[in-house]
């Protein structure tokens, strides 16, 4: 089973362009299907909504806006339909549109009329071909649609935002749910899409399939399907020697926490032995809280009392950027285990690049992110997509972009992005816990690639589940005690 895929603006607009060409569908019958899609929804959700107030642009998103209005006047309902001035730069099919709704008898209002109170708002201002920020009578608009004070439906994306890059450049419709159509798109999962989608709805207005066939997704949605596909039940003989030793070097001086919440990740993440060396001060109470850790105190890389030869390095969590942890970073570079990179070990390596391990896999938030490819933490935002591929280029790695949406890319493999998790999850010591439960995944014999994935989403369905108490209060350490449950899906 495939993950979902997603595709950039130029796709969907070659894909429409073939279902016109190729299975001659007219465009302005691909228009009706979707603005009629849209009431659909819209009924079966609102089923008690009476008065519908919808904002339309001058382009074919307009005029699915227009369909949609005709559809649910038909349906017995109260539409009020604000209109861009004139039809400039309006194509055949959405004039059409326009036409047939003026025909069906219903009124176009200014786009800035006083409209009554509405039950539900449709924004279809503008479609996926917007890049440049709204302004003036656009931007007074999607002000007015985000005051509405009830459910806002977006059609095909909300107006303002990017469909590419999920970043809007300006004002941007917040929507209750989305509805896009023929294929899902990369914006609308990462960054401030969080923010202004809501619910996200595909509607393929009655393509087949294979229209998409021969048209690779510029990246792929997690599901939860994948925790069952890459991590079956074990054998009934298997040991701890079939489940890998991760080492964990984490904690310098006054971040004992961020060292144990780590490790126990690893632990928690189905490591079959986790060392972790640190400084001395952390050693009682990691043993206190998580006996099953095997914690050791080495000042330096010279000391030859170590542990055993781990299958997995996992550095950074509490490293610090002293002498200590430069050293210790220096050493697990040398060495030719595969290696999870986060935190202060990341910051380290944006101070001076080196080459990482073969099989390496970092774990960067945008500013850190930012720091390894010498931008800013806004450009990394403004198109999260790319910069998840420069770092994977540029350190040769699988790059891990955290936040919401966050973004797996590695040479030769479709990006990758998690719908899950929530804002709970924002807390330190959470990264903490990704990082040490990537490690454990390695460790148990997954690809990196793989690996990131399985434990980005893992990771973030943990934090759902903690969060059905409450996400304000929410502790990185709550993570911990869901991930067995998460990473056993057939129990």
């Amino acid at each position: 089973m495939s993950l979902q895929p997603l595709y950039r603006v130029d796709q969907a607009r070659a894909l429409d362009r073939r279902a016109i060409d190729e299975l001659g569908i007219p465009g302005y019958t691909l228009m009706c299907r979707a603005g009629e899609a849209a009431a659909r929804w819209l009924l079966q959700r609102h089923p008690l909504a009476q008065r519908v107030l919808i904002y339309a642009g001058p382009g074919n998103n307009g005029g699915d806006g227009y369909v949609m209005a005709r559809a649910l006047r038909r349906a017995g309902r109260q539409v009020q339909v604000l209109v861009w001035p004139g039809d400039s730069g309006a194509s055949a099919d959405a004039r059409r549109a326009r036409a047939d709704w003026l025909a069906a008898g219903g009124q176009c209002l200014p786009l800035d009329a006083s409209a009554g109170p509405a039950d539900v708002v449709v924004d279809a201002l503008f479609g996926i071909g917007l890049t440049r920020a709204l302004e003036g009578s656009a931007a007074a608009a999607v002000a007015a649609i985000n005051a509405a004070g009830c459910p806002v439906l977006a059609l095909d994306v909300p107006s303002g935002l990017n469909a590419d890059t999920g970043h809007p450049t300006g004002p941007v419709v917040q929507a209750s749910a989305t509805m896009t159509f023929i294929i899902d798109k990369c914006g609308l999962h990462t960054g401030a899409a969080a923010d202004c989608c809501g619910e996200i709805v595909v509607a393929g207005l009655d393509l087949p399939a294979q229209l998409a066939d021969g048209e690779p997704p510029a990246a792929e949605r997690l599901d939860r399907d994948l925790l069952a596909r890459a991590l079956p039940p074990r054998r009934r003989t298997a040991h701890k020697g079939d489940f890998g030793h991760v080492l964990l070097i984490a904690g310098d001086d006054g971040y004992g926490g961020a060292a144990r919440l780590a490790a126990e990740a690893a632990a928690r993440g189905g490591a079959g032995l986790t060392s972790l060396l640190t400084r001395p001060a952390h050693v009682q109470p990691v043993l206190s809280a998580r006996p099953e850790i095997m914690v050791r105190v080495a000042a330096a890389p010279a000391e030859t009392d170590k542990p055993a030869r781990p299958d997995v390095l996992v550095i950074g969590p509490g490293l610090g950027q002293r002498p200590w942890g430069r050293q210790w970073l220096d050493w697990a570079l040398q060495q030719d285990h595969p290696l999870v990179l986060d935190a202060d070990a990341l910051n380290l390596l944006a101070a001076e690049p080196r080459q990482l391990p073969s099989g390496s896999v970092i774990t960067p938030h945008p500013g850190e992110a930012g720091r390894l490819l010498g931008c800013s933490t806004a450009e990394i935002n403004a198109d999260r997509y790319r910069a998840a591929a420069a770092l994977a280029e540029r350190w040769d790695c699988v790059a891990v972009l955290k936040g919401a949406g966050s973004l797996i890319a590695a040479a030769g493999h479709t990006k990758r992005v998690c719908p899950y998790g929530n804002p709970g999850m924002a807390s330190g010591g959470s990264g903490d816990v990704l990082a040490g439960l990537i490690g454990a995944l390695l460790a148990q014999g997954l690809p990196p690639f793989e690996a990131a994935s399985v434990g980005v989403l893992a990771h973030a369905l943990a934090g759902d589940a903690a969060a059905a108490e409450g996400q304000r209060g929410m502790l990185a350490s709550d993570l911990l005690a869901q991930l067995r449950p998460t990473l056993n899906p057939s129990c």
